[in-house]
């Protein structure tokens, strides 16, 4: 999908403002209202847009402690590992990788005890042959995703007046 101006607007203006309505959007952005509740059909029809969660602080909700762990598992079992990790309430996320780890594992814990039982938990499970853990010590760049969009350079020319790129009526 080709996001131009208004839809980059849109993303940072819910970046920015995660509940605002689309009214308020259309007045932040300065479109119609209609085009903001199109734009937004369009973009979660495409998967752009994935979901409207609220973002969690886990350190404030008592999950302070975060790891990464590399796990080398055996020839095609990643079926299987999705299952298993899926079942360990502590794996936040985990990616297929390339490299000398197989998979890559975000893990959340209350405490250092509790990070080494889920680590025990992912050893014991038999899912991995080998892994490895890093502490996370602090967060230095949180997830986000605005900046990388905002390199997108459409070649699509939009309606919206307020976008138009050579500022005169079409």
């Amino acid at each position: 999908m080709n996001l131009d101006a208004v839809d980059l607007a849109l993303l940072d203006a819910m970046n920015k403002h995660p509940r605002v309505g689309a009214l308020e959007l259309s007045r932040q952005v300065k479109v119609a209202r209609a085009t903001v509740q199109a734009r937004l059909k369009r973009m979660e029809d495409a998967g752009v847009i994935a979901g409207y969660a609220p973002h969690v602080n886990l350190a404030a909700a008592g999950f302070g402690v975060q790891a990464f762990v590399t796990l080398q598992i055996a020839q095609g079992a990643l079926d299987t590992v999705t299952a298993e990790l899926e079942a360990i309430p502590g794996v936040l996320e985990a990616f297929a990788t390339t490299g000398s780890g197989d998979v890559l594992c975000r893990i959340a814990a209350a405490s250092h005890e509790d990070l080494q039982a889920t680590l025990l938990e992912l050893n014991r499970s038999g899912i991995a042959t080998r892994s490895t853990s890093v502490m996370v010590l602090s967060v230095v760049v949180p997830l986000r995703s605005m900046p990388l969009l905002q390199t997108l350079q459409s070649k699509q020319a939009t309606k919206a007046p307020a976008y138009r790129r050579d500022g005169q009526s079409r």
